[in-house]
């Protein structure tokens, strides 16, 4: 039989702390980093996640260094301390800390079988994980070993076996960055802690031996093996009766893929909001009231990937086919080499009008593959989307929607001694229209002709004063959408359209509260401001209802139950490189963009009607399913009259039914009343 002193220095580790005490003793503090943790038998509260959470109180993201959320052991069933006790520690109850018959069984089977294996307690592995800096467990230096033995039995004089139990569970690593006996329930099986089931307790208690190893979602089999040796400890031990345990053993194991991060790039606006007011969200502890809506964020995002991976399948795509869903390209467009070395990407808004509290927001088609926010971080041109603004101006100064304008060409002088031609998508020109049905067909020398009229600084003005921030150049282009803007204040902009003409700012956050419950931010929004007359808003959105009833996005239309009103505008810029649209409805304001991140040509004939508009129209048609949608009601100051579409005159008997809409007007400027000093729109088309 070898000596004892002829093993491995390891087998030294299980003697107990009387013996040779003092020859191995190191003062405690002279381990410890520059960072210390305290004195190791000290319980400290480890990191926490800040927990980010939708208008409904579910989680929907989270916050901190290290994802753990504590919890109280008596808030657990039983069963879920008494897993980790059966297979980790068996005598946990009647040791101080120390377990001598553990240690005696260990050196026994050293010696006799050469056999090394561990007989660290619950609380020693609890000292040697919340202290790293003075226990590292790393070392296996009998020294070590006798400083986490005495440390653990100080721990045991000072605290509670309940304690000791909790803050255990609380610290242990579950692999895939989960903390904690609570992180692990939600990353392996979806739920709280308190909600497993008992074979689930004894899945997750197979794992700190190896959080690898037994990984359930990885080796489910290695992981049944595990659990059923738990069980049956358990049964044992006295925990549970052997019936409870076979049935538990019967069960399989079925993990559910921890939740996608819901609101991912939701969760790092609010994290920087957070820190810019003075909140240390990183930290821990902290609940993030957010304004999110969950059910309508999975519908944005799901929407948006979707859209996007249909799109990548269409013939004549010019990018990458990054499509997360496996379908293949045709044949043809996989033998093709992309002219755009990159992934097509987007971003979606959904925003409510009336208190500019953000409802859904996504910044990209993957957050894991680019964790960019186009939404908040992009700057894009929003092409013929931006003409609203145009328009809105033009009326507000006593243009009426069946005035006739010019669709033709026009020749601009700019003041660098050059020419700028407008032409329009389809290159043709169709000659007087009504403002109505211009905006309609999104006719692009007619928004050029009005924004010379009323002066490009005064939509400037107009869009500044709806909430949009970025600069715009008072060029003529610009009445095309050519300067950039970012979506999340574009979108927002639009509310006024919405609202009856005020501007709102996007709200993320509700109120933080610590782990107290103390509420240390609740940011107040900006005070409602005037952009536009309410009846001009509602007017400019009954024209815009026309763009998706008859015009260039009746696709989203098709997807969008008839009971909900819905307005908006396309967009699309020069060689088809961002699409847009933006829309609303009575509750919501939804935009949607799509483009690379380097701006290049999507495809020959991209458009937003065709590629943007449908993406909304998901998102929108999911965000009534089971809900009903309110009403547009006209403001005082508007009277109707029933007009001829293709003369914008009064219609009479003779008038055709399908030619036949009603029309709204200011007060004083409908057909008849008397007339409006200002007459700037009689001139006809300028330049040409």
């Amino acid at each position: 039989m070898p000596s004892v002193w002829s093993l491995p220095s390891a087998s030294l580790w299980f003697l107990p702390s009387a013996v040779c005490y003092s020859a191995w003793f190191t003062p405690l503090r002279a381990q410890a980093p520059s960072q210390s943790t305290g004195e190791p038998w000290t319980i400290i509260t480890p990191p926490q996640v800040s927990l980010v959470l939708g208008r409904d109180g579910s989680v929907i993201g989270e916050i901190g260094r290290e994802r753990r959320l504590s919890v109280s052991l008596r808030s657990l069933p039983k069963y879920v301390g008494q897993a980790f006790i059966a297979v980790e520690d068996k005598r946990f109850y009647q040791h101080d800390g120390v377990d001598l018959v553990g240690v005696a069984g260990a050196l026994k089977d050293a010696v006799t079988k050469g056999n090394l294996r561990g007989a660290s307690t619950i609380t020693q592995l609890l000292v040697g994980n919340m202290h790293p800096d003075v226990i590292d467990r790393r070392d296996r230096s009998p020294g070590r070993k006798l400083r986490e033995q005495q440390a653990a039995r100080e721990m045991e004089r000072r605290y509670s076996k309940e304690q000791i139990l909790e803050a255990f569970l609380n610290q242990i690593d579950f692999g895939r960055g989960a903390f904690g006996i609570e992180m692990a329930a939600r990353q392996y099986f979806a739920k709280g802690a308190a909600d497993l089931t008992l074979a689930e307790a004894a899945s997750l208690a197979s794992m700190p031996k190896s959080p690898t190893l037994y990984d359930p979602s990885r080796f489910a089999e290695r992981n049944r093996e595990r659990r059923n040796t738990v069980l049956a400890l358990m049964a044992e031990q006295g925990y549970i009766t052997p019936a409870q345990a076979a049935a538990a053993q019967r069960e399989p194991v079925r993990t559910v893929n921890r939740l996608e991060k819901l609101a991912p790039w939701v969760t790092d606006v609010v994290r920087i909001q957070a820190e810019r007011a003075g909140v240390p969200v990183m930290s821990g502890g902290f609940r993030i009231q957010t304004t999110i809506d969950p059910a309508l964020q999975r519908s944005a995002q799901r929407a948006l990937s979707d859209g996007i991976d249909e799109i990548e399948q269409r013939p004549g795509f010019r990018g990458q086919h990054c499509a997360a869903t496996g379908v293949p390209p045709a044949a043809a467009e996989a033998r093709r080499k992309p002219r755009v070395e990159a992934c097509l990407e987007g971003a979606v808004v959904v925003i409510d009008p009336t208190t500019g509290d953000v409802r859904a927001l996504v910044g990209g088609r993957d957050y894991a593959r680019s964790s960019y926010n186009r939404a908040i971080d992009g700057n894009r041109q929003p092409g013929s989307s931006f003409k609203a603004f145009v328009y809105a101006q033009a009326m507000s100064q006593g243009l009426t929607a069946n005035a006739l304008v010019a669709d033709t060409a026009l020749r601009v002088p700019l003041a660098n001694g050059q020419i700028y031609a407008p032409d329009n998508a389809d290159q043709e020109f169709l000659g007087p229209l009504t403002v109505r049905e211009a905006l309609t067909r999104s006719r692009n020398p007619v928004a050029v002709q009005l924004a010379l009229s009323v002066g490009m600084d005064s939509v400037i003005a107009l869009a500044r004063r709806a909430g949009l921030r970025a600069p715009i150049a008072p060029y003529p282009s610009s009445a095309l959408g050519a300067s950039v803007v970012q979506p999340l204040d574009f979108v927002a902009a639009y509310a006024a359209f919405d609202n009856g003409g005020v501007s709102v700012d996007p709200r993320f956050i509700v109120r933080i509260d610590d782990r107290t419950g103390r509420t240390v931010l609740a940011p107040q929004g900006a005070p409602m401001r005037s952009a536009m007359d309410p009846r001009v808003a509602f007017i400019m959105r009954d024209m815009m209802k026309d763009v998706v009833e008859r015009g260039t996005a009746t696709a989203l239309r098709r997807l969008v139950p008839d009971r909900i009103p819905v307005a908006g505008k396309t967009g699309t810029t020069n060689d088809n490189t961002d699409v847009w649209f933006v829309g609303m409805t009575p509750e919501l304001v939804t935009g949607v963009w799509l483009g690379f991140d380097r701006p290049a040509m999507i495809a020959a004939g991209a458009a937003g009607g065709t590629l943007a508009a449908p993406i909304a129209g998901r998102i929108i048609a999911a965000a009534y399913e089971g809900r009903s949608a309110g009403v547009w009601t006209p403001p005082p100051g508007v009277v109707a009259m029933d007009v001829d579409r293709a003369t914008g005159k009064p219609a009479d008997a003779a008038t055709p039914a399908e030619r036949r809409y009603t029309e709204w007007f200011l007060v004083g400027t409908e057909p008849g009343a008397m007339a409006w000093p200002l007459s700037l729109f009689r001139l006809g088309p300028i330049g040409y």
